[in-house]
């Protein structure tokens, strides 16, 4: 029997959930708006879950994206994700975000090199880069952007192509793009954690739920309030 799957993607400013069996998706909802992941999560998980004549009893486990990401969707996710979990007593599985990010232009260009980008804000991004099998050329790492940056893993000969949304804005520090190609179409979204989750169930690679906590990656830095009286 396959497994069902409830999978939250919230890392980014894109609230997304679907619910897979195995690796067929069977329900999704997914919204850009900005911060939207608090008043959207919950009502989208509902509607998966209605759509799929389902109850909640049957779920087999919850996947979350673990980060890195924004601080405030990390947290409404991994949140919501242990309250299921524990609620219902089932397994959590945790995907790496950029690894979303990987899979979705794995498929559609698989021959290409994957540079995965997510938006640190500033000058910052957080970056990890894969061959065309999913091997990491370059760990995972908060970096500054400047000239240059990643030009030492980026083989003349191949094909990259930058994703997520950190990727604009790094791209316009290279000067030679031929064989770069900025993908904009490629999001991070829920139904591309399906396969990797369905692989972890069954190796049954599960989170402690209540220890488990967002990758952030770097320390939460808190913007000065513009509210009068909290300055």
């Amino acid at each position: 029997m396959q497994p069902l799957i409830l999978l939250l993607e919230t890392s980014t400013e894109i609230c997304s959930v679907a619910l897979a069996k195995g690796r067929d998706i069977i329900s999704k909802r997914s919204s850009s708006e900005v911060n939207s992941h608090s008043k959207m999560l919950s009502i989208f998980i509902e509607q998966v879950i209605n759509e799929s004549s389902i109850s909640y009893k049957e779920l087999s486990a919850i996947a979350i994206s673990k980060g890195p990401g924004s601080y405030t969707g990390l947290r409404i996710g991994v949140s919501s994700a242990k309250g299921l979990a524990y609620a219902l007593d089932i397994p959590l599985i945790s995907i790496e975000t950029l690894r979303i990010l990987e899979k979705g232009v794995n498929e559609k260009y698989p021959n290409a090199n994957t540079v995965a980008m997510i938006d640190a804000k500033r000058m910052e991004v957080y970056c990890e880069i894969y061959d065309s099998k999913g091997n990491v050329i370059k760990p995972l790492s908060a970096d500054i952007i400047e000239k240059g940056i990643y030009q030492k893993y980026i083989d003349s000969s191949s094909e990259y192509v930058f994703v997520g949304n950190g990727a604009k804005k790094t791209m316009s520090f290279f000067e030679d793009k031929s064989n770069c190609r900025l993908e904009e179409e490629v999001f991070l979204d829920a139904t591309l954690m399906s396969e990797m989750a369905q692989r972890k169930y069954l190796d049954k690679d599960f989170e402690d739920v209540a220890y488990f906590e967002p990758y952030y990656l770097k320390d939460f830095v808190a913007a000065e309030s513009k509210v009068k009286g909290l300055r």
